[in-house]
């Protein structure tokens, strides 16, 4: 007559081989991280070449890296006993991430390095290495595509005696307004405007208009300046 175990018994007797974590060889341990490590830094290469931002980071980026090679070890730490995986589950649970991402092309990185990682610590390299040749290969295939067009804002101090000058000067870029502050000394005007290469003469010209205070141009994501 076979014997029927229930979730109650699975538990006891994963708690009486709490051992079993030695019953990963070197070898497994070795291959795992490496592959952990190899696919981090191919991802720390990746994040590097198509960094489009302003400010590039680089304890950020190779913190995908480690992020790698850490969800490998867990994951090779919890497949060997599920006491270890449920006490993983309960003190992860608690670990909170208060960082901003500013960028969702920074979270689609992280995801990457834990899945990579995840495969990894499974032992299924194949499926970590040439998943993540292709994520890479996609993404520098996407990161050379030209943007026809930049967006970017125009930060204009003026006084009234600029205002026609100013106008005629923005008809001619095809803004859009954003904002507009009226002060008793001056007016603060933010405009959008879409370049299609960096030619940014129309700056100087601004700038160098009668009854204008200064004129800045930044970078403009559509939800935040950079």
């Amino acid at each position: 007559m076979e014997e029927t175990l229930n979730f109650q018994d699975i538990i006891k007797k994963s708690m009486l081989h709490l051992e079993a974590f030695r019953s990963i060889s070197y070898v497994d341990m070795a291959l795992g991280l490496l592959c952990a490590f190899a696919i981090g830094l191919f991802i720390f290469w990746i994040y590097r070449k198509t960094f489009r931002g302003v400010v590039y980071s680089y304890n950020y980026n190779v913190s995908f890296v480690l992020m790698t090679m850490i969800t490998a070890l867990i994951i090779m730490t919890i497949s060997t006993n599920i006491v270890l995986s449920l006490g993983m589950v309960g003190a992860l649970s608690i670990v909170r991430f208060r960082t901003a991402v500013k960028d969702p092309l920074d979270i689609v990185y992280m995801f990457w390095a834990i899945a990579a990682g995840i495969a990894s610590g499974a032992k299924m390299y194949p499926l970590a290495l040439i998943g993540s040749v292709i994520i890479g290969l996609t993404l520098a295939w996407l990161s050379r595509r030209k943007v026809k067009e930049q967006a970017y804002l125009l930060i204009i101090r003026h006084s009234d005696i600029a205002n026609d000058a100013i106008r005629q000067q923005l008809r001619k870029l095809d803004a859009k307004l954003k904002s507009k502050t009226v002060r008793k000394d001056f007016t603060e005007l933010t405009v959008e405007v879409r370049l299609r290469d960096d030619n940014t003469a129309f700056v100087h010209a601004i700038s160098a208009m009668e009854g204008v205070h200064d004129a800045s141009l930044v970078n403009y994501t559509g939800d935040y300046a950079q």
